[in-house]
């Protein structure tokens, strides 16, 4: 399986997606996908068809623009969660949703996604929430007003596909207030005691294959409570190097 882990892989503040070609992400997803693959795009909410086929034909028409055109393109939420294996067996390019990491992670549950992807050869591209979903032991960021309380559930069963959590979007999120906490100095870096947290920008993308795990542009390390900046935009670090 080879795995890429982005923040955001659309260009910043673009009026309609892109893919974006920062610290050659296209070039590289490029060079391992099929020449027409078999795409299924799955939900983060799997009770919003709406927001899920909107997203997936904006993601559709973003590789149609980089020359990546795709054999077939299927949608897997809520309307069709009993094909989940027949969709998932069918497909060799598998992106994972951007939205909120325990609505999302509570469909992946539902569908049993761990499970069918344990003999699964493909590519998996995660999006936010879709990379956030992919270790093991999920760390859910507190986001939404509530989710700062220590009751909060913070840790999740993931799909096991990475060792690395994920922090996206840092460059919006780093100076964020939840609840009246700062998101980062109050809550997360508590939360790192312990454990490593892997911040990047959008535009930063984690690439995994059987032989290596690396990271492709800016990006951090929490761990802890103590910040690290290990790598510039146009940077790589190959993290058996840590």
């Amino acid at each position: 399986m080879t795995l890429f882990l982005t923040s955001s892989p659309f260009v910043q503040d673009a009026d309609r997606p892109i893919l974006s070609d920062a610290n050659g992400f296209v070039d590289r997803i490029r060079e391992v996908l099929p020449t027409f693959p078999r795409c299924l795009f799955v939900a983060a909410d799997p009770e919003r068809h709406d927001l899920v086929c909107r997203f997936g034909a904006e993601l559709f028409m973003a590789f149609a623009q980089k020359g990546i055109f795709f054999e077939s393109f299927q949608v897997l939420d809520g309307t069709n969660r009993d094909e989940a294996l027949e969709l998932v067996q069918d497909a060799n390019f598998l992106v994972l949703s951007g939205g909120h990491v325990p609505t999302q992670n509570a469909f992946f549950q539902d569908i049993r996604l761990r499970e069918l992807l344990e003999d699964w050869d493909g590519v998996v591209m995660g999006i936010s929430a879709g990379s956030m979903n992919c270790p093991e032991y999920v760390y859910a960021q507190p986001e939404e007003e509530g989710e700062s309380d220590p009751d909060f559930p913070r840790w999740l069963p993931g799909l096991n596909l990475t060792s690395v959590n994920v922090l996206p979007h840092y460059q919006k999120v780093k100076d964020s207030i939840l609840d009246g906490k700062r998101l980062f100095e109050d809550i997360t870096y508590e939360d790192s005691i312990g454990n490593d947290f892997f911040a990047i920008p959008d535009g930063s993308f984690f690439y995994q294959d059987e032989n290596v795990l690396v990271l492709y542009g800016e990006g951090y390390r929490i761990t802890d409570g103590i910040l690290e900046k290990l790598t510039e935009n146009g940077e790589m670090l190959d993290m058996a190097m840590l």
